[in-house]
């Protein structure tokens, strides 16, 4: 690819991928499915490992979230609150952990313990306690500042206002996923319907919908949950790896995933991602993947972050989730800066919780390519 045709194909997807992120992000109503998303950021990364000077800090893959919303007030992270690279397979794996042992200088003899919890599918928050006592509560925002949800953060059952511990320390921050539970978001789509109300596309939209109500009152009667999973600033850390923390955490009043596991090896890691993902469908709540840590909290520091994720932490995500659909008809849309972008439109397919009508086909070459015409049928992931 020339670097012009290079240039052009990244202002097409930062245009895409800023689009996904406002829709997701700040108005809790995504308009594709996480595979689909994904694989638009894998190809802007590409695009960038070979074109450097494309990857300025405006483009998606250096920012983290989106911003946040108006009527809510601010709270600053004191620690960022990152996101997290992907990993799809064995080989992404592998190769996290060879970059893993390379900058800790561990040959592969050396055991790196890593901790597996579920990536679940809901809204990121972190809490503030000072002396044990909680003070705030936000969204993870941009990374950098969220809104101030205290008032609805304290409805959650599972968020305790005061920690069960006699000697807290001065400064805790807890993070965790609010989420909804598949029987309780039935239920309240069943209510919404009969009072007219709006139906919610699944768990995760109706979580975030709920959590981000500037009238609390509405939050209360949503049935939300959380998983602690993480901590921000602390001013004293009484654990010294990432599974005694959660330890720590469910002593402290949270409730932490029953399904995380300490694993020696990469081998154990993934047999733990695999026995996760046997569990999908029959658990409780909506999961999209495992994510991976290692579990030395010193090993932690060292590996330090990048730009928008720590090194340390990967998410392996599930399969994609596939539908088939008919192409009803082929639109070119233009993005704020000029690009054209031939848009497919689709009869309305779910997939993986998000109704599905749109599916970009690049540009010009890829639809003679795959010979794309208006009535194919197509699979869409």
């Amino acid at each position: 690819m020339t670097p012009i045709k290079a240039e052009a194909e990244h202002r097409r997807l930062v245009d895409e991928i800023t689009k996904h992120d406002d829709a997701y992000h700040a108005k809790d109503a995504p308009l594709v499915s996480d595979s689909n998303y994904d694989a638009l950021r894998k190809r802007l990364l590409v695009l960038e490992e070979h074109f450097p000077d494309l990857a300025t800090l405006d483009s998606p893959s250096q920012r983290v979230g989106a911003q946040v919303r108006s009527g809510f007030g601010k709270i600053v992270h004191a620690r960022p609150m990152l996101s997290l690279a992907n990993a799809f397979g064995r080989e992404d794996m592998d190769d996290f952990m060879d970059r893993i042992r390379r900058f800790l200088g561990k040959d592969a003899e050396g055991v790196v313990e890593l901790i597996a919890e579920p990536k679940i599918d809901g809204l990121s928050a972190s809490l503030r306690y000072e002396k044990g006592v909680l003070v705030t509560g936000a969204t993870r925002g941009d990374g950098q500042i969220g809104e101030d949800i205290t008032a609805n953060l304290r409805t959650i059952p599972d968020i305790p206002d005061i920690l069960l511990e006699d000697n807290p320390p001065d400064v805790f921050e807890v993070r965790g996923e609010v989420y909804m539970s598949k029987d309780a978001f039935f239920s309240l789509n069943e209510k919404q319907a009969a009072e007219d109300k709006q139906i919610f596309a699944n768990p995760r939209n109706a979580a975030a919908g709920s959590l981000r109500q500037l009238d609390v009152s509405i939050t209360t009667l949503r049935p939300l949950s959380f998983f602690a999973y993480a901590w921000g600033e602390t001013s004293d850390l009484p654990f010294n790896k990432h599974s005694d923390g959660l330890a720590t955490l469910k002593k402290w009043g949270f409730s932490t995933n029953p399904l995380t596991k300490v694993c020696g090896d990469i081998d154990a890691a993934m047999a733990a991602f695999d026995n996760v993902g046997a569990q999908r469908a029959t658990l409780p709540y909506d999961i999209d993947g495992v994510v991976f840590k290692i579990n030395r909290l010193d090993w932690q520091d060292r590996l330090g972050m990048v730009s928008r994720s720590p090194r340390w932490a990967i998410a392996h995500k599930f399969p994609a989730e596939q539908a088939q659909t008919i192409i009803n008809e082929i639109d070119i849309q233009i993005g704020r800066t000029g690009t054209l972008t031939p848009v497919a439109k689709l009869q309305p397919v779910n997939v993986g919780g998000v109704m599905v009508s749109n599916a970009t086909l690049h540009n010009q070459d890829e639809i003679e390519r795959k010979d794309i015409r208006v009535g194919d049928t197509v699979i869409v992931q």
